[in-house]
C-alpha cells in the first residue's frame, strides 16, 4: 500500500500553506481572521475573483483541476489523493476517513505512516483542514472557471472579426485564433466547433488563398474535432491540392500540420484513388521524412504515407517516385515506431512487381533488412521476413546468396528457435529452405556458424 512519507510534521494548527501560483502562503490563523472559510460541511462560498458567490462541490473540483500541483498536506498518505473528510488519529496524523477506516477493517491496529500502535482507535474529524482544502480548490476553480470564460469570449469575438476581415488582418486574427485553440483550452476548441468555426475557417481555404492564411488555419483545423461533413469539405480537390502545395513548400510546422489533417479526412473515409493518388503529396512526405534538420516530422510523414499505400491503386505511383530506395536508406536511424511503419510500407509494396524489383535493384536492401531479423521487435522481424521473402524468390540464385553472406541463415536459425509465432517459423523455415539450395550441405552449415556447435 502506497505510504506518503511527510518531511517533519508539525501540529495542524502551526502550519502554513503555499494555495496557488502567486506565491501567497496561508497559516490557519490568518485564513480563519481573513474570513477565507465559509461554511460547514465542505461547502466554500467562492470570492476574489470576481464570481458571483456559490456552493461548490469538493469532489467535482478536484475532479476538474485533477492536473494542477496540490499542496502536499492535502493529500491522504494512504491514497495519495486528496482528502475531502480529513480525520486525525491520536499519533497526530491526518487520513482520508474512508483510507483509515479500511485499513482498521483489513486488522491494522496501528498509524500506517509511523506504524506507531494506537493507543485509541477514535478518529476525530479535521475540520479546520477540511475547510481549508475546501477553500483552496474552490478558489482555483473559480479561478479557472473565469479563465475558460475569458477564453470563449474571446474566441467568439475573433469569429466575429474573421467575417468581416482580409489581408493581413485576416492572418492575424487566424494566428491568434490557432494560438488560443493550441494553448489546451478545451474551452476554446468546444466554442469554436460549436459557434460554426470549422465551416468558417474551412470556408477560408481554396485555390487563391495565400500560404499565410492557410497554414495559420490548419494549424488551427488539425486540433479541432471534425465533423464527417467537416471532412468531406475539406477533402474537396482545392483544398487538398492547397495542402499538398503547402506540404512541398512551407515551414517544418506547417508541413508537419498539413500531413496530420490530411491524415485524419483519410482516416475512416471511403476515399476515391484520386483524392490520394498525387505524386506530388507522396514526394513531399517522401522530403519531410528525410529532413535531417527537422526529425519531429519523420513519423507524421511516414504514417500519412503507410495510409496512403493502403489504397491498392496508388502504390504504383508511390514506387514510381523513388519510395522504395529513400525507405531503404532510412532505415538504420530511425527510431522503433517509425521504424516498423517504414517496413510495413516496404512489405505493401513489395506485394507489386514494380516494388519487388526496386527492392532487388537496391543494394542496401538484404544487408539492411536482415540485420533488423530479431533485433526490434517480433512485428519488425515478420515484416522484414516478408521482404526478404519476396527478394529472395524473384531471383533465389542472386539475392539468396547476397542475404546469406549477409549473415541470413544464422538469423533464421535464431527466429526458427525463439519464441514466435508458428507462422513466423514456418516462413522462417522456407526461406532458409530457399537459400539453402545455392550451397552444399557442409558449405551452408558453417555460412550458418554451427559448425563448432556440431563438432
Amino acid at each position: 500500500m502506497p505510504m506518503y512519507q511527510p518531511t517533519g510534521r508539525r501540529r495542524v494548527g502551526d502550519m502554513k500553506f503555499d494555495v496557488g501560483s502567486g506565491g501567497q502562503v496561508l497559516d490557519l490563523d490568518t485564513a480563519v481572521k481573513d474570513g477565507i472559510f465559509g461554511g460547514g460541511d465542505g461547502l466554500i462560498c467562492g470570492g476574489g475573483v470576481g464570481v458571483v458567490a456559490e456552493k461548490l462541490d469538493l469532489k467535482k473540483m478536484i475532479e476538474e483541476l485533477e492536473s494542477i500541483e496540490i499542496p502536499s498536506v492535502f493529500i491522504c498518505p494512504i491514497s495519495l489523493e486528496p482528502m475531502q473528510d480529513p480525520v486525525t488519529l491520536c499519533t497526530g496524523q491526518t487520513y482520508e476517513r474512508s483510507n483509515i477506516l479500511k485499513w482498521f477493517s483489513l486488522g491494522h491496529y496501528t498509524c500506517p505512516t509511523t506504524m506507531q500502535e494506537l493507543w485509541d482507535d477514535s478518529v476525530t474529524p479535521n475540520k479546520t483542514l477540511q475547510q481549508l482544502i475546501c477553500s483552496w480548490f474552490s478558489q482555483k476553480y473559480l479561478a479557472m472557471k473565469k479563465r475558460s470564460e475569458d477564453v470563449q469570449g474571446r474566441v467568439l469575438e475573433i469569429l466575429e472579426t474573421l467575417k468581416k476581415v482580409k489581408g493581413q488582418a485576416r492572418v492575424q486574427a487566424l494566428k491568434e485564433l490557432r494560438q488560443v485553440v493550441t494553448a489546451a483550452h478545451a474551452s476554446a476548441k468546444n466554442t469554436v466547433v460549436g459557434n460554426g468555426g470549422v465551416a468558417l475557417i474551412t470556408s477560408l481555404l481554396g485555390p487563391f488563398t495565400s500560404h499565410a492564411v492557410g497554414s495559420e488555419a490548419i494549424g488551427t483545423l488539425v486540433n479541432l474535432n471534425l465533423s464527417s461533413e467537416a471532412k468531406t469539405i475539406l477533402m474537396q480537390p482545392a483544398k487538398i491540392s492547397l495542402m499538398v502545395d503547402m506540404l512541398n513548400e512551407g515551414s517544418i510546422e506547417t508541413k508537419i500540420n498539413c500531413t496530420k489533417l490530411i491524415e485524419v479526412l483519410m482516416e475512416g473515409e471511403d476515399l476515391e484513388s484520386e483524392n490520394v493518388s498525387s505524386l506530388s503529396l507522396v514526394v513531399g512526405l517522401l522530403r519531410l521524412v528525410k529532413d535531417k534538420r527537422h526529425s519531429n516530422g519523420v513519423l507524421p510523414g511516414l504514417s500519412l504515407l503507410k495510409t496512403i499505400c493502403s489504397h491498392e491503386s496508388v502504390r504504383n505511383s508511390v514506387v514510381s517516385v523513388g519510395a522504395v530506395p529513400q525507405l531503404i536508406e532510412l532505415l538504420p536511424n530511425l527510431n522503433h515506431e517509425c521504424l516498423e511503419l517504414a517496413l510495413h510500407i516496404l512489405e505493401v509494396l513489395s506485394t507489386l512487381p514494380e516494388g519487388r524489383q526496386a527492392l532487388k535493384d537496391c543494394p542496401k536492401t538484404i544487408p539492411s533488412v536482415v540485420r533488423l531479423l530479431m533485433k526490434v521487435s517480433e512485428s519488425c522481424t515478420q515484416l522484414a521476413l516478408s521482404i526478404l521473402w519476396a527478394v529472395c524468390k524473384l531471383a533465389p540464385d542472386e539475392c539468396a546468396s547476397l542475404a546469406v553472406e549477409a549473415g541470413l541463415a544464422a538469423k533464421l536459425l535464431l527466429v526458427i528457435q525463439s519464441g514466435c509465432n508458428p507462422v513466423l517459423k514456418q516462413r522462417a523455415a522456407e526461406l532458409l529452405k530457399l537459400c539453402s539450395l545455392n550451397y552444399t550441405a557442409t558449405i551452408f552449415i558453417s555460412k550458418c556458424k554451427l559448425t563448432r556447435t556440431i563438432q
